[in-house]
C-alpha cells in the first residue's frame, strides 16, 4: 500500500512538477537541438536525454518511486524499469546493461544515448515517428565548397597502425558531398580523388565557385596521445580584414554599377570588402557554433569547441568558412573509429545537420531583419 501510495503521489502531483522544473531547465541553460526536438546534455562525455520529454513525445506512462528512486515505464503491455544511478535496466523482465548509468541532471531525471536508440526508441518505434516529430527543415543553401584537406603526396597526418587523415578527409568530404546534392545543394569539391592541390589553388577554386559556405574538412594529430575530440576552426581576429581587401580590390572587381555609386573606385572597394570579410567572419563563428552544438549531440566525442587560427586556406577565401578537425588520429579511439565507413557517414551526416541549423539560423536573421 506504501509502494502504491508513493507512486500514485508521484503521478498526480510529482511529474507535472518535474515537468515545470524541465521548462525552467531548458530556459535556463544552454541545450543541444536534435532532430527529434528533444533537448540533450552532455554529462561527463556521455550525451543524456530527459526521460519525461522522451515519455511525453511518444505518449508513454511514466511513473516514479521517490522512496527507491525507480522510474517503471509501460505502454501496450511493453515495460521498462530503471533507477537512477544504476546501468541495469529492465526490459520486459530481461536485464540489460548501459554503458552509462541513469542519473538527475538539474532536477530532471536524464537518460544515457544508448538507452535511447537502443531501448526505447526500439521498444516504442511507431510512437516516435508519429507523434508530431517536426519534419526535417530544408537547408537554405545554394553552393557549398567541400574541401579536402591534404591529398597525394602530402599524406596530413598518420595515425600509430598507418591511418592517413588525406584518406580519412577524402572519404568525408565526398560522403558530405553525396548528402547535400541529395538535399538539392550545389557542390564543389576541391579534390574529388587522391590528389596534391595546392593551399592557393584550393583558395582560387573557392573564390570562382561563388559559393555560399567553404568547409575544410581535416583530422587532427597531437604528442599526447590522450588528446582527443571535435573542434571547429575560423580564421583569426589577429587577420586583418582590412589589408584583406585593400589586396582584393587590386585584383578582383565588384562590378559596382555606376547607377548606385557615383565612384566607382578602388579605395571604394576596398570599403566594400571589407565590410564583406567582417560580415564573413561573423557568419563563420555562427557556422562554428553550429556544427559544435550539433555534433555535442550527434557523437560520442568531446567537443573542443571553436577556435581561431591563421589557415591559409580560410584567410584567403572570400565567402563564410570554417576548418573542421573530425578527431584525432594519434589518438588510437579515434583512430580506430575514423577508419570506420559508419563513423565517417556519421561525421558527415552531423555536418550536414550542422549546416542544416545554420542555414536555418541565417534565414531567420534575414527575414527579421526585412
Amino acid at each position: 500500500m506504501c509502494k502504491s501510495k508513493n507512486l500514485s503521489i508521484f503521478r498526480f502531483f510529482l511529474l507535472p512538477a518535474v515537468c515545470c522544473l524541465l521548462v525552467t531547465v531548458l530556459t535556463g541553460c544552454a541545450t543541444i537541438s536534435t532532430r527529434s526536438a528533444i533537448p540533450a546534455y552532455s554529462i561527463k562525455g556521455t550525451t543524456y536525454y530527459p526521460l519525461v520529454s522522451l515519455c511525453d513525445l511518444c505518449g508513454v506512462e511514466i511513473r516514479y518511486d521517490t522512496l527507491i528512486h525507480t522510474a517503471y515505464l509501460n505502454k501496450d503491455g511493453k515495460r521498462v524499469n530503471l533507477r537512477v544511478g544504476d546501468a541495469m535496466v529492465l526490459v520486459n523482465d530481461s536485464v540489460m546493461q548501459l554503458n552509462a548509468p541513469i542519473d538527475i541532471y538539474q532536477g530532471t531525471l536524464v537518460v544515457p544515448r544508448q538507452f535511447k536508440e537502443q531501448i526505447f526508441d526500439i521498444l516504442f518505434p511507431q510512437l516516435v515517428s508519429t507523434q508530431g516529430r517536426p519534419a526535417r527543415q530544408k537547408i537554405k543553401l545554394s553552393k557549398v565548397v567541400i574541401d579536402a584537406g591534404h591529398g597525394g603526396n602530402d599524406p596530413g597526418a598518420i595515425g600509430k597502425n598507418g591511418l592517413r587523415e588525406k584518406d580519412v578527409n577524402l572519404d568525408i568530404a565526398r560522403r558530405l558531398n553525396d548528402l547535400l546534392r541529395a538535399e538539392g545543394v550545389r557542390t564543389v569539391l576541391t579534390r574529388s580523388t587522391d590528389k596534391f592541390i595546392p593551399l592557393p589553388t584550393r583558395v582560387n577554386i573557392a573564390n570562382k565557385s561563388e559559393a555560399d559556405l567553404f568547409i575544410s574538412i581535416h583530422a587532427n594529430a597531437n604528442r599526447s596521445r590522450a588528446l582527443s575530440g571535435f573542434e571547429v576552426y575560423y580564421v583569426a581576429p589577429s587577420i586583418s580584414d582590412s589589408k584583406r581587401a585593400a589586396m582584393t580590390a587590386k585584383s578582383v572587381s565588384l562590378h559596382l554599377k555606376s547607377a548606385s555609386f557615383s565612384n566607382n573606385s578602388q579605395t571604394l572597394q576596398a570599403i566594400i570588402w571589407d565590410m564583406i570579410y567582417t560580415n564573413s567572419r561573423a557568419e563563420s563563428i555562427g557556422l562554428a557554433k553550429a556544427l559544435c552544438n550539433v555534433m555535442d549531440s550527434w557523437i560520442d566525442a568531446n567537443i573542443l569547441g571553436i577556435k581561431s587560427a591563421r589557415f591559409h586556406v580560410l584567410k584567403g577565401i572570400r565567402m563564410p568558412g570554417v576548418l573542421v578537425e573530425v578527431g584525432f588520429v594519434s589518438n588510437l579511439n579515434e583512430e580506430k573509429l575514423l577508419r570506420s565507413g559508419a563513423y565517417r557517414q556519421k561525421l558527415a551526416e552531423g555536418i550536414l545537420e550542422g549546416l542544416r541549423d545554420y542555414s536555418q539560423d541565417m534565414a531567420l536573421v534575414e527575414v527579421s531583419g526585412k
